[in-house]
């Protein structure tokens, strides 16, 4: 697992050299906020607005390769970069523009995952609300975990404003009867 971790921490010091905004949601921040669980790559958040994301997009393909061909296309058309590090470690870089993206990279902290890696994570709101978005199984069970960890220091409040503004893209998802279900156990 500590190959995943400096793996983010690579990627964190190459977007802080050049005062990207950035931090790590996923699997990652899961380690921190919920149940410790295995995986395989790194989730960032980087933002980059609206219509800018090309010097992002190629300044990381400069420097680490592509997962795919036509990787540049592909995320300027779905917002996601594909990358892989030395080693095999997938990294998706979620080319950030909205404006919870902006408040979600704000918000995050850094943690010490072990000496010498400090990653900075969304925090456990956040991830409630990015996982509860995605709402995939996986994404329910990490949420929960986070829930169970920390349930009664979780902003509640914030956590239901950024799922109803969020409802908006995503109505058919049912995002606060989530929430609901979540809270309740």
């Amino acid at each position: 697992m500590i190959g995943i971790f400096e793996v983010a921490r690579q990627v964190q010091d190459f977007c802080d050299r050049r005062e990207w905004r950035s931090c790590f949601i996923g699997g990652i921040a899961v380690q921190r906020w919920g149940e410790p669980r295995v995986t395989r790559d790194v989730d960032l958040t980087l933002i980059t607005g609206f219509g800018g994301e090309a010097p992002y997009v190629d300044a990381l393909l400069a420097a680490f390769p592509a997962r795919m061909e036509e990787a540049r296309e592909f995320a300027l058309r779905h917002r996601v970069l594909l990358l892989r590090a030395p080693g095999g470690v997938g990294i998706d870089v979620s080319l950030g523009a909205l404006e919870f993206e902006e408040v979600v990279v704000s918000r995050a902290s850094v943690y010490s995952f072990a000496p010498g890696v400090d990653i900075r994570t969304c925090s456990a709101e956040d991830l409630v609300v990015l996982k509860i978005f995605a709402s995939r199984p996986l994404d329910m069970r990490d949420a929960e975990s986070v829930v169970i960890r920390h349930g009664d220091r979780l902003d509640w409040r914030y956590i239901e404003d950024q799922l109803r503004q969020l409802a908006e893209l995503k109505p058919e998802a049912r995002l606060l009867d989530t929430l609901d279900r979540l809270r309740r156990g």
